[in-house]
């Protein structure tokens, strides 16, 4: 992920500021990615500002295609509410369950003590109506799995 060189149309259609966090939140959200595709899940996204700069990515179809089969074998699709085919059930799911999976993925990929941003970027960058997990259900769900992996 740290490799990924993201082209400037990236972030044509993301005007928050600062950029770098947005950059940030999308390299968590596609490191996220790999445990769910490798568990055939589908996870939420806790971030409009992540959210536009994953679609401007998706835009760029060679390197988001290339970058897809080099970090996960396959290509990663994306979702919309009711627009996912019949052979996915996880991207019927609610869109809490799907950020609850989204903290469990954070849990596996993240390193000792590194925060995540896409919790609250959204109200970081100022966006008028944001998307996010509050600070507690964030908690709940990783206590949950600290105690899972015991």
């Amino acid at each position: 992920m740290a490799a990924l060189a993201l082209p400037e149309a990236v972030f044509k259609t993301c005007p928050w500021q600062p950029r770098d966090l947005i950059e940030t939140g999308l390299r968590q959200w596609l490191r996220c990615c790999a445990p769910a595709l490798r568990d055939r899940q589908v996870i939420g996204m806790p971030s409009r500002a992540v959210d536009e700069a994953w679609h401007g990515f998706i835009l760029c179809t060679a390197r988001y295609s290339a970058f897809c089969d080099a970090a996960y074998g396959q290509f990663l699709h994306h979702h919309p509410d009711g627009a996912a085919l019949d052979g996915v059930p996880a991207a019927h799911d609610c869109h809490d369950e799907q950020l609850r999976r989204t903290v469990i993925a954070w849990s596996l990929v993240a390193g000792p003590d590194e925060p995540c941003v896409l919790w609250d970027l959204d109200q970081k960058v100022g966006i008028e109506e944001p998307w996010g997990i509050a600070p507690a259900r964030v908690a709940s769900i990783q206590a949950a799995v600290t105690d899972w992996l015991g």
